[in-house]
């Protein structure tokens, strides 16, 4: 049988050609619906609301892209979603990191029940505790602002980012944390100086995912907000509607998805090996 030299081991051919295959068939999958919607975003409504059809696929225009701004209002809704997606990310991978630290790091009596109840958090949609989140926040006066949005985004994808941050600690070994404290560094010195470069795929796993959550979000910021001047572009992009009855511009709506789909692609594409290292941190230890 004929074999392959693949990463220093040896696979015969038709092993090769099979994960071949499969590459190839996942990035047809994921990357077909991508450009299509890409098209769609350059077509003018008659076209989008028509089935695709060879003769009219690619007769395109930039027209939808030119009234996101003055038709559609968007740009509002943009800078919204960029304030809240972005304090969001840098909260909960700061508080993600001084909980995970303390979590690895300072041993007590019932820190293995506290990390446990975490987890289980995690479990528990937030659909389902909409209700008093959203009465605890009015009480607060909280509600129809961007400081009670990002706290309860913070609040939702905080337990992720624990559970990422302890395995990044857990996974350090405690000779350099030793080493480091015979030098004279303390807790807050061993964390930024010695210990940063280590966490920091983890930290970008959790600020990248808060941001990604904070950035799609819309149940949450449905019931939050009220006021359209807050809207973030989830909740904008629903509101595109024009002329009578409600009729919905489907140009209007294919761009701005496509606009909402921009940073997501390029913070994943520019932080990807960061946070693969980061959700794979702690499930080696050595």
């Amino acid at each position: 049988m004929t074999t392959i030299t693949v990463s220093g081991r040896e696979e015969s051919r038709g092993k090769v050609a099979l994960y071949t295959a499969g590459f190839v068939l996942s990035v047809i999958v994921f990357t077909v619906p991508l450009v299509f919607a890409l098209f769609r975003a350059f077509q003018p409504a008659t076209v989008i609301q028509t089935a695709p059809s060879a003769a009219t696929f690619f007769h395109l225009t930039v027209h939808n892209f030119a009234h996101l701004g003055t038709e559609a209002h968007l740009g509002a809704a943009i800078l919204n979603s960029a304030i809240v997606a972005i304090v969001t990310a840098a909260l909960t991978a700061a508080l993600s990191t001084l909980a995970g630290y303390g979590f690895a790091k300072f041993r007590f009596r019932i820190s293995n029940w506290l990390f446990a109840l975490i987890i289980v958090t995690m479990m528990v949609p937030f659909q389902a505790i909409l209700t008093p989140l959203y009465l605890q926040l009015n009480s607060m006066h909280l509600t129809n602002s961007r400081i009670g949005l990002i706290l309860f985004y913070t609040t939702v994808n905080l337990p992720f980012g624990v559970f990422v941050m302890r395995n990044a600690f857990e996974s350090i070994p405690a000779e350099l944390e030793d080493s480091g404290f015979v030098d004279g560094a303390g807790t807050f010195r061993m964390l930024v100086s010695v210990l940063r470069p280590l966490i920091l795929p983890g930290f970008a796993t959790a600020a990248l995912y808060a941001f990604l959550a904070a950035w799609t979000e819309f149940l949450g910021a449905l019931t939050f907000l009220t006021n359209a001047k807050l809207y973030t572009l989830p909740l904008a992009l629903v509101n595109v509607q024009q002329g009578a009855y409600g009729q919905i511009d489907f140009g209007l709506l294919a761009a701005g998805a496509v606009v909402a789909m921009i940073p997501c692609i390029v913070l994943y594409a520019a932080l990807q090996r960061y946070y693969v290292a980061g959700l794979a941190s702690g499930a080696v230890k050595g």
